[in-house]
This record gives C-alpha cells, structure tokens and sequence, in this order.
C-alpha cells in the first residue's frame, strides 16, 4: 500500500494530469496497475480482445485555458505549484508538515470559492456498503474480486468526488490565459 505522502503526490499529478492532458500518467498508472498499462504491442497494433478507446478531438482551447485557470488560483492563494516543485528532502518533517498545513488550507479555499465538491457515495470509508443499481463506471470502480449479480456488497475504501457547481471566474484575454504566476522582479 502507498504511504499518504505518496498517495498525495499522484493524487496531485493526476488531477492536474487529467485537467491539462486528459489522461492519467504512465508511470502511475504503470505503479498502481503493477504491469505496462499501454495496451500496444511494438508494431503499434493493439493485442487481439482489446477494445480501441474512443479518440476525442482536440479539447478546446478554453478547456485547457480552463484547467490552467484553476491551477493558477490554486498557486496564487495556495502557492501549490512552488509547493510541488520544492525539493522537500532538506526540510524537516515538522517543517515541511507546517508548509503542508498552510498549502492546505489555502488550496481548500479555493475549492471552497471555485468548485463545489460532494462525495460520489455519501458514507465513511472502510465501511461496508451495498451498491443497488446499475453502476457508472465513472462514478464508481470496483475493485477486488467482482462477481456478477445484484446487490453488490463490498468496503468503500474511497468515496469520490463529483463537482456539483463550477463558479470560475472569465478568463482574461490574451496570452494572459496561460500564465500560472507571473513572474515577481524587485526593482
């Protein structure tokens, strides 16, 4: 099982991968399946009984100027991104749990302000539950060793996430939109 600290790096790079790029990064993907989690063989042909995934266009550019957006409040009031690429090895553990505090209570506000979160299943992890109707795969994942039949009864180990309002503000014009901080000159 990852350790929390690792589990909250890739929680990190994964969202902001997914936001950007709309795919999960390969060496976490890689680590979390335990084996390569292309489904191409050499020649670039896919293995037989594999199902080809379904290609969108390009996202638009607002899209991706949207995801910068967020992560652009999530630095200016959080500081996340200099968080993130901070070499933390230096630092010692009270140290570094006070900077881990105070990222974390900024960048929570800016969810708070911006994106309205709710849990996809409304219950305490590592409890049971029973799921009664069809599933959304994504909304939920089964994990595990997964049977046919209804009801299904497991251990919720993660509840999920949904956004339920979205309240970003508009986005400036220009190159502006690309611009995570910009840059601080003293004169």
């Amino acid at each position: 099982m990852m350790r929390f600290w690792q589990r909250l790096s890739c929680a990190f790079r994964c969202w902001f991968s997914m936001l950007v790029h709309g795919r999960i990064p390969d060496d976490i993907a890689k680590q979390l399946l335990g084996r390569e989690a292309k489904l191409t063989t050499a020649s670039g042909t896919r293995p037989p009984g594999t199902l080809e995934p379904v290609r969108k266009a390009e996202a638009p550019s607002e899209a991706v100027d949207r995801a910068l957006q967020m992560l652009a409040l999530l630095q200016r009031e959080g500081r996340l991104v200099d968080f993130v690429f901070e070499d933390v090895k230096a630092y010692p553990d009270a140290q570094l749990g006070a900077a881990v505090r105070s990222v974390h209570q900024s960048c929570r506000k800016v969810f708070e302000r911006y994106i309205k979160l709710a849990p996809i299943i409304d219950s305490e992890e590592d409890q049971p539950v029973t799921l009664q109707a069809a599933i959304d795969p994504a909304s939920i994942k089964l994990i595990g060793n997964i049977t046919s039949g209804q009801p299904i009864r497991g251990v919720l180990r993660h509840c999920g996430w949904r956004a339920v309002e979205v309240n970003l503000p508009s986005l400036p014009e220009g190159a502006g939109r690309k611009v995570i901080a910009p840059a601080e000159v003293e004169v």
